[in-house]
């Protein structure tokens, strides 16, 4: 079941119609079925020596019971289905049931970063722009960045619009004034290094 799902899968990823999708597996699946009673059949007349007739009989009738069950198989199989595999209503059941759980599973996240994670997190830090970036709620804040002294690139928290050059920070207390900020860095968009917000 899960080679069939896998291999609708990939088909369904290259554009293959669900019924031509259908007609492929059903003829792989017949193909080895007929493969087997292939294989079966060849072992017709080759019961062991050593057993004595009886035996070589015996296994001959087996060695046609098999291959006749095995080409019942592919017609039963081919009948039910009508010449199409299941497949493609399985991958159906089967990706809805997935993507189900995983909306699930997304609505239970984002009830915890919401309640537990954000409520934590500092006004105009780092730590809050990635929580609200994961909420997809960040679009109200500035987009302006820099580089650090490290060389890391670090992205204002503040809210959009918020930049007014002649509002210059009191360093001293940490208050932005009308610069960008980021955690414990302040800058202004004159800096080389600078991407300021208004340009985006």
């Amino acid at each position: 079941m899960n080679a069939r799902l896998k291999v609708f899968a990939l088909l369904e990823a290259q554009g293959v119609p669900a019924s031509e999708a259908d007609n492929l597996v059903a003829a792989l699946e017949a193909g080895a079925v007929a493969g087997a009673q292939c294989q079966v059949v060849e072992l017709d007349g080759m019961a062991p020596a050593s057993p004595g007739a009886l035996f070589a009989d015996g296994w001959d009738d087996g060695v046609k019971a098999v291959g006749e069950a095995l080409v019942g198989i592919v017609d039963r199989e081919s009948s039910r289905r009508g010449g199409r595999s299941a497949g493609a209503a399985e991958l159906a059941v089967h990706i809805a049931d997935v993507r189900q759980r995983e909306r699930a599973d997304l609505v239970r996240l984002e009830k915890f970063v919401r309640e537990s994670v954000l409520p934590r997190t500092h006004p105009h830090t780092t730590a809050r722009r990635r929580v609200l970036e994961a909420l997809g709620e960040a679009g109200g804040l500035c987009t302006a960045r820099t580089r650090n002294a490290d060389g890391d690139v670090i992205v204002c928290t503040l809210d959009a619009r918020h930049y007014d050059p002649d509002d210059k920070p009191p360093f001293r207390d940490g208050k932005p004034g009308g610069w960008h900020k980021t955690d414990a860095s302040i800058w202004n968009d004159s800096g080389a290094a600078c991407i300021p917000h208004v340009a985006l």
